[in-house]
């Protein structure tokens, strides 16, 4: 019986703190949905209120000042300075009626529009001939309300009247209303306040950031850290119900109500705070309580762990065993990583040999170049020295020269591309590595009624690369470009040379485009017949390219042809020579 009643002892235990931790957590959670809704209503119903009495406030401070220019307009002695041109004591009069009726400001207006008399004598003199407020009350003859944005967020409430005497319009009395200072007392008690006109504008705001807005653009501002972190961001509360806004990081809820005066509403917006204050304050006590009783529960479950301890200690000692041979077969695993590593470099050298014979493939394919153009100029020779014009042949000699000095460089460079990098680079008009290679192209350009355009900038283009090299790859370019253009009649190739973030030179024909670009700089494959071509020039003149710091892409255009472009880091000078390491 006492052996049934210890096995039995561990797993009610285990029961009983599952079902402690779920009725806590079902209990913490039913608790704050009915706490927060309760007291979420209760501060909603205190936010409406609110609204209600600064509604009557904003009602009460129009309404005080609407009466004020009937008033003025009726007084004789203001009649009588319009009448006879004399405001001496004008101004005066209305720093007086300023002071008894609260006004933020009055104003008298001449027929003209002139500022004949103000409580803010800076205002005397300007002109507001084409004022709403002065131009409104001069059509209707009444009492009209206008508002008025100053700019940087600043708005002017404004009542205005035509003075009137005998039936002639001598002038328009102004009064300011200043709503600013209920702002200021709508910012002490609320998070944020608002007043919007009948278009949905905010005029009145406790934010100065929101006048000028409407109220969703006036949610998406946000405000400097520095302003007491007023930002305005999309933060979730999973233990608030449903926000109506967000408001400095927190979900607020917002209440709204109708300003019976021209169409304007008032938006209120009241965080969450003391509601989440107070339930957090039932729901700290309600999970203390808990957690005393898990406590105990833990406690009880602690003296069966140690009677579990020197069952520990017997695996232990199996564990020890499983970690010498855990060790072994680390060791194992060590010795055939060292394996995989000595065979990985037994297949770096066999791709270096591949690759070895890849570019004497491709060495010979450079050499047919300026053996054509050697051809053409030896048959160009010998013409010349049949008709005479010895000098001319030189000429032609020397440009054979020329090449066979250029063929003798080319092959030199055969260790080059069987290598990582390539001989030593320096700085290289790209201007001048164009010049050289139509130069090259001249003989094959002539046989064919090719037009080629070149662009190139005035000034020098200078990267670092080996010139014969760049050379070679703007050679390639060309060819490819005269062999896709050779069935069109009016063929055509641009060269151009332009500078950026980076040099370019872009090599564009009218030809049929290429037809598979994915493979396009793979080794051996080409779109040429069987001894046209050996499908290397694109592949070699990329790894070029490549050990210049660039890169070499093609692409079609949409009008026909092909575009390849070589793009290679510009030469500061500031910078040191670099220089590609030999094997």
């Amino acid at each position: 019986m006492g052996r049934g009643a210890q096995s039995f002892s561990p797993w009610w235990l285990r029961l009983t703190v599952v079902a402690i931790f779920l009725t806590a957590l079902a209990a913490t959670w039913t608790t704050n949905a009915w706490l927060t809704a309760r007291f979420s209503e209760n501060t909603r119903v205190r936010s409406e209120l609110r609204l209600a009495l600064y509604t009557g406030n904003l009602l009460s401070e129009l309404q005080r000042n609407a009466v004020v220019p009937l008033l003025l307009a009726r007084d004789p002695a203001l009649i009588r300075s319009l009448d006879s041109n004399d405001f001496s004591i004008t101004s005066a009069q209305l720093m007086a009626a300023q002071r008894e009726i609260g006004a933020a400001s009055i104003r008298l207006l001449d027929a003209s529009g002139r500022t004949v008399a103000s409580t803010d004598r800076y205002q005397l003199g300007t002109n507001s001939v084409n004022a709403r407020y002065f131009v409104d009350a001069l059509r209707s003859r009444d009492t009209v309300f206008n508002v008025a944005n100053q700019g940087s967020a600043l708005y002017e409430f404004t009542y205005s009247r035509a003075v009137v005497s005998d039936g002639r319009t001598l002038g328009v009395i102004v009064v300011g209303v200043d709503l600013s200072r209920l702002e200021k007392s709508w910012a002490g008690i609320s998070d944020a306040v608002a007043v919007t006109d009948s278009e949905g504008n905010i005029i009145l705001a406790t934010e100065p950031r929101w006048r000028g807005r409407t109220l969703p653009e006036a949610l998406e501002v946000r405000s400097a850290p520095s302003a007491i972190q007023r930002a305005f961001q999309v933060t979730a509360d999973w233990t608030a119900p449903p926000a109506d806004a967000y408001l400095q990081g927190r979900a607020v809820m917002q209440s709204e109500a109708r300003v019976p005066f021209r169409g304007w509403r008032m938006i209120s917006f009241t965080t969450y705070a003391s509601i989440r204050e107070r339930v957090n304050a039932v729901l700290a006590l309600e999970i203390m309580g808990f957690a005393i009783l898990l406590a105990g529960t833990f406690y009880a479950l602690s003296r069966r762990a140690r009677r579990q301890s020197a069952a520990y200690m017997r695996e232990s000692a199996d564990l020890r065993a499983l970690n010498m041979r855990l060790t072994r077969e680390i060791a194992e695993r060590e010795r055939v990583q060292k394996e995989l590593r000595v065979a990985e470099q037994t297949m770096q050298q066999s791709s270096k040999l591949a690759a070895l014979g890849e570019m004497s493939a491709g060495v010979s394919h450079e050499l047919n170049q300026p053996l054509a153009a050697m051809k053409t100029y030896l048959a160009g020779a010998r013409l010349l020295l049949q008709r005479g014009r010895s000098e001319e042949a030189m000429s032609s000699f020397q440009r054979i020269d020329d090449l066979i000095e250029r063929m003798g460089a080319i092959t030199r460079q055969l260790k080059s591309y069987a290598r990582k990098g390539g001989e030593a680079v320096e700085p290289v008009d790209l201007r001048a590595a164009v010049s050289s290679a139509l130069t090259m192209m001249e003989p094959q350009l002539r046989t064919r009624s090719i037009r080629v355009v070149q662009n190139r900038p005035r000034g020098k283009v200078m990267v670092l690369a080996d010139r014969i090299r760049l050379e070679q790859v703007i050679i390639n370019l060309l060819r490819n470009a005269v062999d896709a253009v050779k069935d069109k009649r009016d063929a055509r190739i641009e060269i151009s040379v332009e500078t950026g973030a980076h040099a370019y030179v872009s090599v564009r024909d009218n030809g049929p485009g290429v037809s598979d670009l994915e493979k396009l700089f793979e080794p051996f494959w080409t779109t040429k017949k069987p001894g046209e071509g050996t499908g290397l020039g694109l592949a070699i003149s990329s790894s070029i390219v490549a050990d210049f710091g660039g890169r070499l892409t093609a692409h079609n255009e949409n009008e026909g042809g092909a575009v390849f472009m070589v793009e290679l880091p510009l030469h500061d000078p500031d910078q040191p020579n670099r220089a590609l390491a030999a094997e």
